[in-house]
């Protein structure tokens, strides 16, 4: 390469595209040298001009025009610019110049553009977008980083929001009076600060906004340690940060393959971190539901176990004016700016029994059925003993408790009775009702007198609809006619 023969630094300027009169490049011109000739009486119209030219300040030859390199700076622009349509072309190296007047001028233009196709980039007029302490990638212009950014935060918030707010001063941000249902948002911000500046870089360097987003959207790999949790292995490990085996263990050598993991190790990972959070101030009006409260109060007018609804409760309704903070989506801070009840809420009040229901029995019975007949009395019938009496011919089915007691059993009978309740009044007293065609009541069950225990039918050894009914006195059968 040639080199700078004249022990001299001159200034220079970077060389750049210019669509002016001077085609493309502006070279700049150091007028340089005062040259002092010894010779006596010389005449400057025997001196000719050449220029030493530089490139990154270091000298590559000599020729006979500036335009000899404006020219051929400007066909490699061109044949640049023939690819890339879009893009704006520069030099990416400093050229500049010294002219010198001299006897017998010897120039070297081929030489120097020989060096020029060898030593020059032709790079794109960029901008790099630079996120806190990290620079994301280069882009055509400034517009395409910021529309980047833009379609970023769109992951959140809405293009259009996002534009529009960016059109709005802080007041007018605030003034929007809000309907129920409706939501407002008042900021959008990165987490980091972003800067723009211009640079030059090859063609093939410049991102799109499509590979801006998935950049932002994939993140940086940061270093991070993993604490080990009770079961995980290091293949487990390796896939929750899509590392594979050989990765994990260059990042830990004091482990291998075979390494027997300790609960709370830690273990050195590298995972993806976002360049930048998407942080979002909204507000929102929203009706909410008011619960009703419930009040108990205790009745002797009611058993025990038994409750009555003596007002329905009916939920309220508030309008609550909420400010929302939120990073990449997740609601972070939630405040109440104002609330207001559009309707009160109604109590509901429950009376709940406490009368204790007596298990013993008086001794004087209810009749069991509700009315009716007795179509058979206990005795001797077609050739076997009829331990009680049938009751028929009702309109009610009902089957009531003679008297207070517990239900002793209640269910299916496999001796002929078919569905059958034994109630224990816990005074010598045991009754039995048979064929009954429901059960109302379960065993260990405090009844009272004249109480539905369940509905008359025709199961197990039945002729027809009817209720078999039993009394026995301290294990003793009774005929039931002498109890009523």
């Amino acid at each position: 390469m040639w080199k700078n023969t004249m022990g001299a630094k001159y200034p220079s300027v970077p060389s750049t595209k210019s669509m002016g009169l001077i085609k493309k490049t502006a070279l700049t011109t150091v007028l340089g040298l005062g040259i002092t000739f010894n010779v006596a009486y010389a005449d400057d119209s025997e001196l000719s001009t050449i220029f030493h030219v530089y490139i990154d300040g270091e000298h590559v030859g000599t020729v006979d025009s500036k335009e000899v390199i404006q020219s051929h700076v400007d066909k490699l622009i061109d044949e640049q610019e023939k690819n890339y349509e879009d893009y704006s072309f520069a030099v990416g190296e400093e050229i500049s110049y010294v002219e010198e007047k001299v006897f017998n001028p010897e120039d070297s233009n081929k030489e120097v553009i020989d060096v020029l196709d060898d030593e020059l980039s032709i790079k794109v007029n960029a901008y790099e977008l630079k996120i806190g302490d990290k620079v994301l990638g280069y882009f055509k212009d400034k517009e395409a980083a910021e529309a980047t950014l833009n379609h970023f935060k769109a992951k959140y918030v809405d293009l259009e929001i996002i534009e529009k707010l960016e059109k709005q001063s802080d007041e007018e941000k605030t003034e929007t009076t809000l309907s129920v249902g409706d939501s407002n948002v008042i900021d959008v911000q990165l987490s980091k600060e972003v800067s723009f500046s211009e640079g030059k870089v090859l063609p093939e360097e410049v991102l799109t906004e499509e590979e801006g987003n998935t950049l932002l959207e994939k993140g940086t790999l940061e270093d991070k340690k993993h604490k080990v949790e009770e079961g995980e292995v290091l293949g487990a490990i390796a896939g929750k940060y899509d590392l594979d085996i050989k990765t994990i263990l260059e990042l830990n050598p004091s482990l291998n393959e075979e390494s027997v993991l300790q609960i709370g190790q830690e273990i050195n990972v590298t995972a993806y971190e976002p360049f930048v959070n998407v942080m979002v101030k909204e507000e929102k009006l929203v009706e909410e539901e008011i619960s009703y409260e419930k009040e108990i109060v205790e009745s002797d007018d009611l058993y025990k176990g038994d409750e009555k609804v003596k007002q329905e409760g009916q939920s309220g309704k508030k309008e609550v004016h909420y400010a929302l903070e939120m990073v990449n989506g997740n609601i972070t801070s939630k405040e109440i700016v104002k609330e207001s009840i559009t309707k009160e809420p109604v109590k509901e009040i429950i009376i709940k029994g406490t009368k204790v229901v007596p298990s013993r029995g008086s001794g004087q019975f209810h009749w069991p059925a509700v009315g009716g007949y007795v179509s058979s009395h206990m005795g001797e019938r077609w050739g076997s003993y009829h331990k009680g009496m049938d009751i028929a011919g009702v309109s009610n089915r009902s089957i009531l408790a003679v008297d207070n007691g517990t239900v002793e059993s209640a269910g299916w009978d496999d001796g002929g009775y078919g569905n059958k309740i034994v109630i224990n009044h816990n005074n010598g007293y045991k009754t039995v009702y048979a064929h009954l065609s429901s059960i109302d009541v379960s065993a260990g069950q405090t009844i009272t007198k004249g109480s539905t225990i369940g509905v008359m039918g025709s199961t197990g050894d039945s002729t027809g609809i009817h209720l078999h009914f039993e009394v026995y006195n301290n294990g003793s059968l009774v005929n039931p006619n002498s109890m009523f």
